[in-house]
């Protein structure tokens, strides 16, 4: 036996049903598996190196985050992106996390600003795209905006609410990743992070709350005109 499939068959089922779920979701909120593609049991059996039983019970739970959705007699599909949705969840991540950063700054310290300073430092020194000639999307730069966007709200003091700002962030990831090729040649994400980040520090909670909500407005703006150019072209297929 190879030790390969040595650590697999120690694996418990319940830690193999956490990993296919974790890349599972990774896949689909990069976009791997594009929104509403049908997610065939055979197709992620190979693909996933995991059984039926593992993976069902990671699509059930993508389908309670709202990732996937089941229909009956069809099977389980990729949620589908749509206007409303970002809207929706755009509008809401604004209203939390506005609320979450300016608590974070009534509850600043000098340890929390310090961190904010070292993770914006970092963000800063990691190119974007791994290619400088087209956009090829950067892991270490996503996990580090992850960190960054984290720590703004972080000094919050309500565990919950950090809870709920961190699903709207899977949930809107998804876009974020279509947004992403578009905006790269044409949007200084940088120095609005920077612009963010200078707010913070001056303690200029209004100023701060509006660029936040900004950043984020800017990132549905992009997708948002696709997705109406596409319904769009949709509407006049349907016509014809």
């Amino acid at each position: 036996m190879t030790t390969e499939l040595q650590a697999k068959s120690s694996e418990s089922p319940a830690t193999l049903a956490t990993s296919v779920y974790e890349r599972l979701k990774t896949d689909i909120l990069e976009t791997r598996l594009e929104p509403g593609r049908k997610l065939q049991l055979r197709f992620l059996t190979e693909h996933y190196d995991a059984g039926q039983t593992p993976l069902r019970e990671a699509l059930n739970r993508l389908t309670t985050e709202d990732l996937v959705i089941g229909k009956e007699q069809r099977g389980f599909f990729v949620k589908p992106v749509s206007l409303e949705e970002l809207r929706e969840l755009t509008k809401t991540r604004r209203w939390v996390e506005g609320l979450a950063l300016k608590e974070s700054m009534a509850n600043a310290t000098p340890e929390w600003e310090e961190a904010l300073l070292v993770a914006h430092h970092r963000l800063e020194r990691t190119p974007r795209s791994l290619d400088p000639e087209k956009f090829e999307n950067s892991p270490e730069w996503e996990r580090l905006h992850r960190i960054f966007h984290a720590l703004l709200i972080g000094n919050c003091g309500s565990r919950p609410l950090i809870g709920f700002c961190e699903q709207l962030a899977d949930r809107l990831q998804r876009y974020r990743a279509l947004s992403s090729r578009k905006a790269f040649r044409v949007r200084n994400v940088a120095q609005e992070h920077a612009d963010i980040l200078k707010a913070v520090l001056q303690r200029d909670v209004g100023e701060a709350v509006r660029l936040l909500e900004h950043h984020y407005s800017q990132t549905a703006d992009f997708i948002l005109e696709d997705l109406k150019n596409a319904a769009a072209l949709h509407g006049k297929a349907a016509a014809l």
